[in-house]
């Protein structure tokens, strides 16, 4: 490796922020990237195998399979030194962690512990760590400021979420690793994971099948195209004038549940079948990002409107189903 290359490790680069993330370094010539996955089966690990697949033929790019809950294997199988780890690897979704709190604490915690631990280890410098919405729970001051520290998580994967934001404090403090927490807001885009609202209401209207709608589908969010994401966690990476901060990617827009179903119907040319269940425990009723931290630190503006934002993951869908 050239002596002027950046080494980054991105965990969890096979999933759908991961790859799209990687998409973009890559085409960078002075970085070299380290993309960790171990497929976790949650949904199809075919998927993110192929979602990585030209990444393989580039020579600025190296794969890892491992898992981050085993701290000895997965340094056994990194390099010597990384200027820069993204850890967006977690096992991810509300509802889910419901149901299998432990699993979300063994690999969202503890795995951000043993990969905050391989970065003192290897006297790597600076850790972006991919956060979430979730952890703001339940709160009325909207739109969401990262000052607002009387967070109310309701569900396990939220807890995990400011389990490993104190963490970087920690060893921030500590071991003068530069740490940044980027709280991801309701992302969406091509290769998005197929659980997740969009993907899921494109997939049953084309399909003729209905789709689940729980509570009035009044409850609120906001939806953050993956380009948006990708350059503001890009801009993380040039950030370096304080050594701690934690910062919104949203897009500053709240949109009802109902208005995302009918600007999907609009762009695909069809009508929803809809069958209402009860609101789903461990789910707020809004989520809305205040990003002007984002905005002044690291110039982030989000430009993809909800409206185009479908179109082009539509377009993606179509092109892949």
């Amino acid at each position: 490796m050239k002596d002027s290359m950046k080494s980054i490790l991105v965990t969890g680069g096979a999933g759908f922020i991961g790859s799209n993330l990687i998409d973009t370094l890559l085409k960078n010539p002075d970085y070299q990237i380290t993309c960790l996955d171990n497929f976790d089966p949650f949904y199809n690990p075919q998927i993110k195998r192929n979602n990585i697949a030209t990444h393989l033929k580039k020579s600025n790019f190296k794969f890892i399979e491992a898992d981050i809950r085993n701290f000895a294997n997965m340094k056994s199988k990194l390099g010597k030194h990384y200027d820069t780890i993204i850890h967006l690897a977690a096992k991810v979704g509300v509802k889910p962690s419901l149901k299998e709190p432990q699993l979300y604490t063994d690999i969202n915690i503890n795995g951000t512990q043993n990969l905050l631990e391989i970065a003192r280890q290897l006297d790597c410098k600076k850790f972006i760590f991919g956060s979430s919405s979730s952890v703001y729970g339940i709160n009325a001051n909207t739109p969401w400021n990262e000052e607002d520290h009387v967070l109310k998580p309701i569900s396990p994967y939220a807890s995990t979420k400011i389990s490993g934001e104190l963490l970087g404090h920690v060893y921030s403090h500590l071991y003068d690793i530069q740490f940044i927490g980027l709280r991801f807001f309701s992302v969406y885009g091509p290769r998005q994971r197929p659980d997740l609202v969009i993907h899921k209401f494109t997939k049953s209207i084309l399909e003729n099948k209905s789709i689940e709608l729980y509570g009035n589908g009044k409850t609120k969010r906001d939806y953050t195209y993956i380009y948006d994401i990708v350059t503001g966690i890009i801009s993380a990476l040039d950030y370096s004038h304080t050594q701690y901060e934690i910062i919104n990617l949203g897009n500053n827009e709240s949109v009802e549940l109902a208005t995302l179903l009918k600007l999907l119907e609009k762009a695909l040319g069809k009508t929803a079948k809809i069958k209402r269940l009860p609101e789903q425990p461990g789910d707020v009723s809004i989520t809305f990002a205040d990003i002007s931290k984002a905005k002044k630190l690291l110039r982030y503006q989000p430009k993809t409107t909800l409206e185009d934002g479908i179109k082009k993951f539509i377009d993606w869908y179509m092109s892949n189903n």
